[in-house]
């Protein structure tokens, strides 16, 4: 069998099992690929079209029998690979993750990168803080980015912050990025220039009907209705009324909200927002400045 061969077999069975994309993947050869090549020691950048490609390479039995046994670890569990492989590339950076973090998957990573969020900010910008970190990759991205600046990484969950303090150590970056254990914003220092934000957001309806996969990673990070409600927007009540007193005059908050507009807009009618573009849409990602928080 050939390499190519294994991924579009493997391929199949994920389709036929029935499981769940999303978690830095979005379909079935993808998916294959990724679990294949890792089972194999392959580069997930591996080539398998073109001159490069090394689609037809031929595989042993123990080859086959390696990725058989990633690819049925991964059915089983309905763990989402990443928390099989222990990585995740976020914009082409790899992290470290496991089950106490969610699979890095942000948007805000992609404004980062392009610039999508450059024209709200200023030479002034100096302090950023990602909140709601997980396992620090906006954090460590930002500081990437932005050569400049100081990063802090807060999280309600201690365990979360030590898998953010694998990815600041394999990066470098512990210099720069200081990781804060912190309920919200009621133990971070601030004022901020920036606050990157990717909460837990998902409203009950949504939350019972999660595949299996979502409910791999920590429920802490994803439902948006511990205070009480169902709209998803416990979290980001309270955010917004206490960011003002922890950002500068000319700060802005980043905030990722997923497919759950509609809500947000209910929520909060008379808020000004800008709504940023992304491969997702202008609907998931908004920016809100200090002022637009203080009318």
């Amino acid at each position: 069998m050939t390499l190519l061969e294994l991924i579009e077999t493997s391929a199949q069975q994920l389709t036929d099992a029935k499981v769940s994309f999303g978690h830095g993947t979005t379909n079935a050869f993808d998916e294959a690929a990724w679990l294949v090549l890792y089972s194999l020691g392959l580069p997930l950048d591996t080539p398998l079209d073109g001159e490069e490609s090394k689609e037809n390479r031929p595989l042993s039995p123990e080859q086959c029998a390696q990725a058989a046994t990633l690819l049925g670890a991964r059915i089983s569990s309905r763990k989402p690979a990443a928390y099989l492989t222990h990585e995740a590339w976020l914009q082409g950076v790899p992290f470290y993750v496991d089950e106490r973090v969610i699979v890095p998957r942000s948007l805000i990573a992609e404004l980062l990168v392009d610039g999508g969020m450059d024209y709200w900010l200023h030479e002034n910008t100096h302090r950023v803080l990602d909140l709601c970190t997980g396992n620090g990759s906006l954090a460590i991205i930002a500081a990437m980015v932005f050569p400049e600046v100081v990063v802090d990484a807060a999280d309600i969950s201690q365990d979360a912050l030590d898998v953010a303090r694998i990815n600041l150590e394999r990066h470098a970056l512990t210099a720069r990025v200081t990781p804060v254990q912190s309920d919200g914003l009621s133990q971070v220092p601030g004022p901020y220039d920036l606050i990157l934000c990717n909460p837990p957001y998902v409203n009950a309806a949504s939350m019972a009907e999660l595949p299996a996969e979502y409910l791999a990673e920590p429920f802490i990070a994803l439902d948006g209705n511990q205070g009480g409600g169902t709209d998803g927007m416990d979290f980001i009540r309270t955010l917004l009324q206490q960011a003002p007193a922890h950002l500068a005059p000319d700060a802005v908050l980043v905030l990722e909200i997923g497919n759950e507009r509609p809500h947000f807009e209910a929520a909060f009618p008379l808020l000004e927002v800008v709504w940023l573009e992304t491969s997702a849409g202008d609907d998931q990602v908004l920016l809100i400045t200090r002022e637009s928080l203080l009318k």
